[in-house]
């Protein structure tokens, strides 16, 4: 019994330092602002800031670190449609359009996606209150940070189930975004 206590104890500790070595998306949810949660992630990348922002708003960054179709229409009430199918088409069904709200090139862009019937129904009747601020900020020496806020989740259960598979799943795509940035 003791041996598997040590033995599980050393695998923990091992997770937890392989973890934070490999760890480069930090992921927070603050609900200062109750009833609201705002989900903050954020890197910081060996880019440069045009390399990244580029990533964010042309068709080649999309297709290059998030998925195999994208169309970007880059301005105020522009959209930027995706598609996470290799064999399907900018405008099916499984297109993911998202609604350019603002930017301020190299600076910020607003984002809010439309709520589809893949969503959660308690989703879809709260669809207008969800956008996504990104801010890009060079850091000078070739680095650039990345700070994205998931905005108008609403402090219940519901959504607090839903930030566990949120957190996750966006962690990966970040981590593709690194990689395709940082390589070279």
């Amino acid at each position: 019994m003791k041996k598997t206590l040590t033995t599980l104890f050393s695998i923990f500790l091992i997770s937890i330092v392989t973890g934070q070595q490999k760890k480069r998306v930090t992921s927070t949810i603050d609900s200062t602002n109750s009833p609201e949660l705002v989900l903050i992630q954020e890197i910081t990348v060996k880019a440069p800031l045009n390399k990244v922002w580029d990533a964010y708003t042309t068709k080649q960054g999309w297709e290059n670190w998030a998925v195999p179709l994208a169309e970007v229409d880059l301005k105020v009430g522009g959209t930027i449609k995706t598609n996470y199918n290799k064999d399907g088409a900018i405008g099916d069904s499984t297109t993911i359009v998202t609604h350019i709200i603002n930017y301020a090139p190299k600076k910020l862009i607003t984002l809010q996606a439309e709520i589809t019937d893949n969503f959660p129904d308690f989703m879809k009747k709260e669809a207008e209150d969800f956008y996504n601020v990104i801010y890009f900020n060079d850091m000078g020496d070739g680095y650039t940070k990345v700070e994205s806020y998931g905005i108008g989740y609403k402090n219940t259960p519901k959504y607090l189930e839903l930030m566990n598979y949120f957190i996750p799943a966006n962690e990966q795509t970040i981590m593709s975004l690194i990689d395709y940035l940082e390589k070279d």
